[in-house]
Order: C-alpha cells, then structure tokens, then sequence
C-alpha cells in the first residue's frame, strides 16, 4: 500500500474522529476566550495584569490531577477517564458563563480545569495505542492539524461572540458533551488493562522519565507553553488592544491566521519527517520563536505582523507535533498514559506561570519587555535543543519489535 493509500485508508477510521473531537475540545478552554480577556476585564473590574489567571486557574489542576489520570488510565482503561472529563468540561465549562464576579469565574475555571486535565493526555495515548511508525507520526501530524484549526477557529468565533457579552464564548463549552457521548459509545481501545505490580509500575515510568532526551523534550515544551500562552495568546492579545486599539473579533482573526499556517505545517508532518530529524525541525522552531518575538515590539503598523504571526505558526506547525511524537513513540503501552500525563503536567505548568511571569514583567517594566522576556525562552530552548534533544532509537518501538 502506497502512503497516498494508507493516509485515505487512515481517514476512514473512526477512532481517528473520535481523537479529533476530544483535541478540539482540549484546547477549546483558551484559545476561544481570550479575545475576550479585554471585555472580561472591562465588564468585571479586573486589571491586565490580572486576567491571565483566567488561564493560569484553568490550567493549575491539570498540574495536580494529570499525572494521577494517567495512572488510573494505564492500570483500568482510557474510557473511564475520558468520558467522566469530558461531561465535566462541557458542564463547568458552560457554568462560567453565568458567573456573576471573577472569583466566581475562577472556580468554574478550576473545575473547566479539572475537566480537561486529562483530555491532551489521553488523545496522544490513543494515538499511540492504535497507530506505529510513519502512521503515528502522520496521524500526529493530522491531529496537530485539527488542533491548529480548533486553535484557528475559536479565536474567530469567540472574538465574535464576545461582541455579543463576555459571557457568550463559554458556551462553546457544550460540545464537549456530544463528543463524551461519541467516544463512549463508538470508541474502540487498542490497549489491555495493565498488570504490572504498582511498585514495578511506577519504577518503569521513573526509569523511562529519566532519559537525557526525554528531559530535554520535557523542557523543551514549557519553554514552548511560556512562549505561546504568556508571550502570544496573553501578551499578544493586550497588545493589539492597547498599541492597535482592535476589537475582540479582529483580535480573534489575527490569532487565527497563525494558527491556520500551523494547520496546514501539522499536515505535512508526515511527509517532513521523511526528509528531516524531528530534533531539526524542533531546532528551527526555536530559532524562530526567539526571532519573532524580538520583532514584534518593533512593529508600528499592523500590516507588518503578517511576516511574524505566519513564521508563529510555521513554527508551532514543526515543533509541538515533532515533540509529541517522539515522546509518543518512545512511551511503551503499559504505561503511555502515565508518561504522556507528566508532559501534559510539565504543559500546564509552563501554560500557568508563562501568563503570571510575563503579568509581573508588563507590570513592573513594560508590555515591550514581556516580549523581550519570551524572547530569552527562545533562546534558552535553542540551548536545550543542541544540548539535550538528541534522540536515540525509541523504547517504545524497542518493546514492541
């Protein structure tokens, strides 16, 4: 079977649906309000330097409960995580709509949070349980597609609904209910309840955490959460409000053309990894994510983010899927989930403090430096690349040969 045979062969498959729809949930949580973070603050009497704890309680439980999700993954099954936290997403999710002050909205967010602590874990532990090889990472590429375009869309239409209230874009929440009913009903596992003995369980996972490359890859993805949820999606956004003075809905476009070109980067995957090393195309990613935002405070005319939001997405199109792939391969099965959990922890905590850091930084010296600051992530993940990101042959494919 050539591979224009296998990819219609891959599409036909609803498993690979069903992952779609929990990875457009999973990210749905930020991306579709933050053109709203201006009105939120407006509309409830909270600072600039304030809002990014809308993502910074969102994601704190994700840092807590992920890692224990995982577990209970690996030693029952994916379903009985992922369904309960899907209904749990979709149903507090909404309940921030109807939030009446900011604290309020901060515990419908924790348990948003909650929901979702488990959902960015469990679409990568399906993908590794049901596809292998050039497939994985084609369908890796697919699925960082999906992700780029439910990243692309929910800026648009939350930056829309925004004009309508504040609270509007927290109803998008809801489809994370038709998808738990999906998944429960048509999913099928490719993976058996685990029967390790837990001491041995948990040293297994210990040992495979505590590979250099894998290290590497871990912080490599902070660094990347820092940049993209504290220096772009937080800083970015009050920087197009206050230098540029753009509605919610443009907000909502402009986020959206970065993450268009991330789309149609994640689909060629596949074919990229054919001709280059993951490490080459997470190395470029670095590289350009330190250039980007050192332009980007020099940039007076609007029209002149073209150039930096397209190398954005270019970048997030190379290096998240290229990442999530090697860490997917090299995880053996018994205890992928477990493994996956403490890089969707290592996410959230990057996704947390990237906001609150750079929140001190636009409050203490300028909105300016909080992109100089992401800058410096840049480089430090230029470092992490060329010291420690040196992948070797993957356990995973090792257990399984």
């Amino acid at each position: 079977m050539n591979s224009e045979e296998s990819n219609r062969s891959l599409l036909k498959d609803l498993n690979l649906y069903i992952i779609f729809g929990v990875t457009l949930t999973a990210v749905m949580g930020v991306s579709s309000i933050a053109p709203a973070f201006p009105s939120i603050a407006r509309s409830l009497d909270v600072s600039s330097d304030q809002i990014g704890l809308l993502i910074t309680f969102f994601t704190l439980p994700g840092i807590i409960f992920t890692p224990i999700f995982g577990v209970l993954a690996d030693r029952y099954n994916r379903k009985v995580i992922l369904i309960p936290s899907l209904f749990l997403f979709g149903i507090a999710g909404t309940a921030c709509a109807f939030a009446t002050s900011f604290d309020q909205l901060l515990m419908f967010r924790t348990f948003q949070g909650t929901g979702s602590a488990a959902l960015g874990v469990l679409n990568l532990t399906l993908i590794g349980d049901l596809y292998s090889g050039n497939k994985r990472a084609t369908v890796m590429g697919y699925n960082g597609s999906v992700l780029s375009i439910g990243t692309a869309m929910y800026p648009a239409i939350g930056g829309a609904l925004a004009i309508l209230g504040w609270h509007y874009p927290f109803f998008l929440s809801l489809l994370a209910i038709p998808v738990g009913l999906f998944a429960l009903f048509f999913l099928n596992q490719n993976s058996e309840k685990n029967g390790l003995g837990m001491n041995l369980y948990l040293k297994e996972v210990k040992s495979a955490l505590m590979s250099k490359m894998v290290l590497g890859l871990f912080l490599g993805m902070f660094l990347t959460f820092i940049i993209l949820y504290g220096g772009y999606i937080t800083f970015f956004t009050i920087l197009l409000d206050e230098k540029f003075a753009k509605s919610s809905l443009a907000i909502g476009v402009i986020l959206s053309g970065s993450s268009l070109v991330t789309a149609i980067t994640s689909a060629q995957l596949g074919k990229l990894t054919q001709r280059f090393s993951e490490k080459n195309l997470i190395t470029t990613a670095a590289i350009l994510y330190t250039l980007i935002f050192l332009i980007i405070p020099m940039v007076d005319n609007i029209w002149f983010f073209i150039l930096p939001i397209s190398l954005f997405g270019v970048a997030q199109g190379m290096n998240i899927p290229s990442i999530l792939n090697l860490l997917t391969g090299y995880a053996p099965k018994e205890f992928r989930a477990a493994f996956l959990s403490v890089n969707w922890m290592v996410m959230r905590i990057g996704q947390a403090v990237g906001p609150y850091i750079l929140g001190l930084v636009y409050l203490h010296i300028s909105l300016e430096g909080t992109f100089y600051v992401t800058a410096i992530a840049g480089g430090l993940f230029v470092l992490v690349c060329l010291t420690l990101i040196r992948p070797g042959k993957r356990k995973a494919e090792i257990t399984t040969n």
